[in-house]
């Protein structure tokens, strides 16, 4: 793939230049425009959610939300504002500081909403039937004594060890200490995405993860990124689902990922780890679904490229960060190389994704 020329997409408005807040480029989906979409309202309109009640009937919500009031619109900017400030400041000691970023709180229209009812309809009941068999699991995990997967500790798990990760013990937990998870699933946006059925291959491999994990409660951060698509914007950012403003409707939001142009993805570790490390969970895990390496102007490929990513997984796994790469693209030998073998993910059939991916976040329960 090669490095794209900065190019504004037909789908892109210029940001006025006296607006100070935040130059760049704001997508017509994105709740960077005063004028976002919303959906009609529809108060006979009814949708059956994937999520359950207490006595595991589903729940259902409205098929067309009525239009976001000026106080949700208002939260929707602030919250907007926030994700950028701390994004920026994340990245501020980094080799990616002087890069313009913007971060992008996504809208979502009806076409949206067909097309997460249109890939969800075939997921839902393997997703279902990995939760049923996990939600057991989880109940006990919560009432037990000792916190599993854990490199060392006072009890030896012979059945860790097929899995070949070094978390081969358990450890008494302190009375305070309840046990966790959180995910982050990072989804590559490059041109590239649009080769092969990768893009769609993501998008059903996004909503199975985060299906799955409204279903066992589990806290959920999906960012999609792209890089260069023009002078004003060095680095996008997609906060499609994010756990400090949990939402029914980030479902639909999830169809707004698409194929854009190249890929900063050391800078999109870094903010997603940073996120991961400061939650109050016990396991941490950041999933990349990537097709390729890292290219994105001016220099950032190559070694230069590999090494900050190296450098952002050492760091981060410090500070307890469990990092996977699903390659899913041309460059899997290169993407293995920057991970490490006990971090790749062979995706060869598109497939399978989905269901692997929510098999090993409940690996991680």
């Amino acid at each position: 793939m090669e490095i794209a020329i900065e190019e504004i997409h037909s789908d892109t408005d210029l940001i006025p230049e006296n607006e100070a807040e935040e130059e760049g480029i704001s997508f017509k989906k994105s709740a960077d425009s005063e004028e976002s979409s919303s959906i009609s309202s529809d108060e006979s309109a009814d949708m059956e959610s994937t999520d359950s009640g207490e006595n595991g009937s589903p729940k259902y919500h409205k098929g067309n939300p009525e239009p976001m009031s000026e106080k949700e619109k208002q939260k929707e900017r602030d919250f907007r504002k926030k994700l950028n400030r701390v994004s920026r400041e994340i990245v501020s000691d980094s080799i990616h500081k002087a890069v313009k970023l913007i971060v992008h709180r996504p809208e979502y229209d009806a076409t949206n909403q067909e097309e997460y009812f249109n890939l969800s309809q075939g997921l839902m009941p393997i997703v279902r039937e990995i939760a049923r068999t996990t939600l057991p699991l989880l109940e006990h995990e919560v009432s037990t004594e000792f916190a599993k997967n854990h490199y060392y500790g006072s009890k030896f798990q012979a059945d860790s060890v097929a899995y070949r990760d070094f978390r081969y013990f358990a450890k008494k937990r302190p009375p305070t200490e309840s046990p966790g998870l959180v995910v982050g699933l990072r989804v590559d946006e490059s041109a590239s995405m649009a080769a092969f059925g990768r893009l769609e291959a993501a998008k059903r491999a996004v909503i199975a993860v985060y299906e799955f994990c409204q279903i066992c409660n589990i806290p959920i951060l999906i960012y999609g990124d792209t890089a260069d698509v023009s002078r004003l914007e060095q680095m996008s950012i997609f906060a499609y689902a994010d756990f400090d403003k949990p939402d029914f409707r980030d479902r639909f939001r999830l169809m707004g990922i698409r194929a854009r142009s190249n890929n900063r993805d050391g800078m999109a570790l870094r903010i997603m780890a940073e996120r991961l490390a400061a939650a109050p969970k016990q396991t941490k895990l950041l999933i990349s679904i990537s097709d390729g390496q890292p290219k994105a102007m001016k220099d950032y490929t190559g070694s230069l490229a590999m090494q900050d990513m190296q450098q952002t997984i050492a760091h981060y796994e410090r500070k307890g960060i469990t990092f996977l790469a699903a390659a899913i693209g041309q460059d899997k030998d290169v993407i293995s190389q920057i991970y490490g073998g006990e971090r790749f993910l062979d995706i060869t059939n598109l497939n399978e994704l989905p269901a692997k991916l929510v098999r090993i976040i409940s690996r991680y329960l």
